[in-house]
């Protein structure tokens, strides 16, 4: 028996490297979450390059997309689609975050008053889905089925807020707001 914390750690010789396997678990789905936002903000540098060779080594080819906002703000679809017509739009990432398989970046153009936010789904080292969301405020919550049914009442049935959107209030606007159980 080990105090640590003032916590009472108790050690068993079946599970001698559970430490080490907990360590290594959490430096995996750290190493995840820095690989996913590293690819993700590759697909930024690339777009913004032009550099269409590798935005579409990034993209699944069946990439699924949701959008929320005005149909006129669909400049990411018209950029990936190659509509030459499209009115010309920067995606310049002004925070970036990742949970799990989730990359969420935000953006806001404050000259057009538009905000935007694009929650990228990441499997495997390729990019297979967006939800993209214009002049809204996005809140990202953790959602896990524990299989338990917690009465709405007893307060214990809310989702912890992961993430919140902060460039919104730029646009000078207000702003519905939706959130993302991730």
């Amino acid at each position: 028996m080990v105090a640590a914390d003032s916590r009472i750690v108790f050690f068993s010789t079946a599970t001698p490297n559970l430490f080490l396997e907990l360590a290594n678990s959490q430096a995996s789905a750290s190493d995840a979450d820095s690989s996913n936002k590293r690819l993700v903000v590759a697909l930024y540098d690339a777009l913004r390059s032009g550099d269409s060779a590798a935005v579409v080594k990034i993209l699944a080819a069946d990439l699924e997309w949701w959008f929320h906002g005005p149909p006129s703000h669909q400049f990411l679809m018209r950029m990936l689609t190659g509509d030459s017509t499209a009115e010309t739009f920067r995606f310049v990432p002004q925070s970036v975050a990742a949970f799990g398989s989730t990359v969420i970046v935000e953006g806001c153009d404050t000259a057009r008053n538009i905000a935007w936010v694009h929650a990228w789904t990441v499997a495997d080292g390729i990019i297979t889905q967006v939800r993209e969301y214009f002049n809204t405020a996005l809140t990202v919550t953790r959602f896990e089925d524990s299989g338990e049914i917690v009465p709405a009442s007893s307060g214990a049935g809310r989702f912890p807020c992961v993430w919140e959107s902060s460039v919104s209030g730029r646009v000078g606007k207000s702003v519905p707001g939706l959130v993302l159980a991730i």
